[in-house]
């Protein structure tokens, strides 16, 4: 059986579709797997154990061009199963001609007319006391294949990645970024907590290559800059999650360094600023916590995803973020 998994988004949102490898994998453990996601993200499934075959479209290329090539070549794979974990057009359209014999994805995207089952796509139901998390709505999409039960996230490291950053301290990561503007805490306020954390910890400042900028301003300002190091740009996403799980404890942004810690299993602080834990995406480490503003906001959230600056132009959810007892408990 030859099953084909579609998930072209961000870097979180391929780490929760690994949620589906595991499952289909333990439901089909003879089954070949492969992988479609976008260029630059295909460093998070390196020498995945249970993939045959990664699928990467350059989308910043010549994109529509990119897609026509990329769907020709699925054609001629003739895939048993095509699980699409996308709602927006391009995907949809490379699944309806994909000649996958079972194609399944969610009924809100517009070529789902076309698919063999197609799956709502739920996010913070009213109608629920038990949010639904990104991972539930996954695992949703095999049910028709398999069963309803839910399996966790995974990525696999290997003995190089944990090489690239060696050290006998208790530490604690930091990544204090993100894309949205209104995901991320204000610098003062991870000022705040690398200020307590150096007491005790080494503190590593991790991102991207765009984000060193911002890591390194947020270390000068500290008041023991010694014990504070800005990684960002010089690690690679698996070499992150490495040094993420050695971590007593992982300070992030609802954003993809959450779901990396959580792929891993590394103890994990997620702050929620503009966003809320209802919307599905919370961390799933068996150590984790969860911060977000005591306030009573009636802006918040202000949607789905983040915005580049606040539609309030205060930020209150941001700037009320309290570390409080957090840093004792770890």
């Amino acid at each position: 059986m030859t099953i084909l998994l579609i998930q072209t988004a961000f870097i979180g949102d391929v780490i929760l579709a690994t949620c589906m490898i595991e499952k289909l994998k333990a439901y089909y453990p003879d089954a070949q797997i492969d992988f479609l996601l976008r260029k630059g993200n295909e460093g998070l499934l390196e020498a995945h154990p249970k993939l045959r075959k990664l699928w990467i479209w350059d989308k910043k290329g010549a994109k529509y061009k990119e897609l026509w090539t990329l769907i020709q070549a699925i054609r001629a794979v003739d895939y048993d199963i095509v699980v699409n974990a996308q709602r927006f057009f391009t995907m949809g359209l490379l699944t309806a001609f994909s000649k996958g014999k079972t194609k399944i994805g969610f009924s809100q995207n517009p070529w789902s007319f076309s698919f063999t089952h197609r799956i709502p796509h739920q996010i913070a139901p009213t109608n629920t006391s038990k949010p639904i998390h990104e991972i539930d709505r996954n695992c949703s999409l095999l049910a028709p294949i398999s069963d309803e039960v839910i399996f966790k996230p995974r990525l696999y490291l290997q003995e190089k990645h944990d090489q690239k950053i060696q050290t006998n301290q208790a530490y604690c990561c930091i990544a204090p970024t993100s894309v949205w503007y209104t995901k991320q805490v204000p610098p003062k306020k991870w000022m705040q907590l690398i200020n307590q954390l150096t007491s005790q910890y080494t503190v590593y400042l991790l991102g991207a290559p765009n984000d060193y900028a911002a890591c390194e301003a947020i270390q000068k300002a500290c008041q023991q800059t010694e014990k504070v190091h800005t990684l960002a740009g010089q690690l690679s996403l698996l070499e992150s999650a490495a040094l993420m799980k050695g971590a007593v404890m992982n300070y992030v942004n609802d954003s993809a360094p959450m779901h990396l810690a959580s792929a891993v299993n590394a103890p994990v602080t997620a702050v929620f600023c503009s966003t809320i834990p209802r919307f599905g995406f919370t961390p799933l480490s068996d150590q984790s916590f969860i911060i977000q503003t005591a306030k009573n906001l009636n802006c918040r959230p202000c949607g789905l995803h983040g915005h580049k600056s606040c539609p309030k132009k205060h930020f209150e959810c941001g700037h009320s973020i309290e570390w409080g007892e957090i840093v004792g408990k770890v």
